[in-house]
């Protein structure tokens, strides 16, 4: 189906007010030094298990945080979480806070990196997370984690990610790999066409973006996911505050694939680009309970 393209898609001054989150929100700062000590009290924990490699390329790590062993009980599900950045900052550390919410209910999480733009491109990068994928459903039983049960979880760049993973032809990647290998998708103010990115001016010379990765990486100019194999469902959300073409593509994912496809498309009330993610793991927000349910 054709593109709801950004009505000034050729306006660089309203694509950088549109597109800037850190000068959207300006105390983001703030957020990011709680995320820091929270994330740092985390990574002390005795049962994290940081930088396992997941390949051999630059970025190529990722950390786990596996469930309590119960004997007798059945292994866990997995949350895959990718971090945001517009895949060229922060990194699996920043975000390790998000960690012992999932894991108190039972979970095994696990966070990956990737290499950052410009050294590589949104094209490469998704294929690191494919090998990121490939390697927790092939390794995450050993630490506890149900290989048949992965929900990928993704903010920002990282939802991005989510939703191509989702659309994934994982049988193509590996003989060993199920269709269905990403039971469901939780994509947190996610990026689903990438062309006003091309022409965002704090943005172009980092993405370096071409009309051809666009096609190729752009969620809604691909096929929605065929619901093979027990294949799951993508879920997206923004934060009501976020800015107007935050909120487009929120809505553009659910127009492209379909609501077979992506059922829940929601802008969340009073929510920022950033305390979007904190709620994800406040026990009594709707969002956390949304992804437990993907988990159920």
């Amino acid at each position: 189906m054709p593109l709801m393209n950004s009505p000034h898609l050729h306006n660089p001054t309203w694509l950088d007010s549109q597109y800037n989150n850190r000068a959207l929100v300006p105390e983001h700062t703030q957020h990011f030094a709680a995320w820091a000590t929270a994330s740092e009290q985390t990574r002390r924990s005795k049962t994290a298990m940081v930088d396992v490699q997941y390949g051999h390329g630059a970025g190529e790590t990722l950390d786990i945080f596996p469930a309590a062993r119960v004997p007798g009980r059945p292994l866990a599900p997995v949350v895959v979480f990718i971090h945001g950045g517009y895949w060229r900052s922060l990194d699996k550390s920043d975000h390790s806070f998000l960690a012992p919410a999932f894991v108190k209910q039972g979970a095994c999480v696990v966070m990956p990196n990737y290499a950052l733009c410009p050294a590589v491109t949104i094209p490469d990068i998704t294929l690191q997370m494919v090998r990121a994928l490939a390697w927790v459903h092939r390794h995450i039983a050993v630490h506890g984690g149900d290989p048949e049960r992965i929900t990928v979880i993704g903010h920002s760049a990282g939802g991005h990610l989510a939703a191509m993973l989702l659309a994934c032809q994982w049988s193509v990647v590996g003989g060993d790999l199920p269709d269905a290998l990403v039971k469901n998708a939780l994509s947190i103010s996610g990026l689903y066409d990438l062309e006003p990115l091309r022409h965002t001016p704090f943005l172009r010379d980092s993405l370096r973006l071409t009309p051809a990765q666009v096609n190729k990486a752009s969620p809604a100019r691909l096929p929605a996911p065929a619901p093979l194999g027990g294949r799951g469902k993508l879920c997206t959300v923004a934060g009501a505050l976020e800015s107007s073409e935050f909120l487009r593509q929120n809505q553009l994912i659910q127009e492209a694939w379909g609501v077979e496809a992506v059922p829940v498309c929601e802008a969340l009330p009073g929510l920022n680009h950033f305390s979007v993610l904190e709620a994800l793991v406040q026990p009594r927000h709707r969002l956390h309970r949304m992804a437990l349910e993907l988990l159920a």
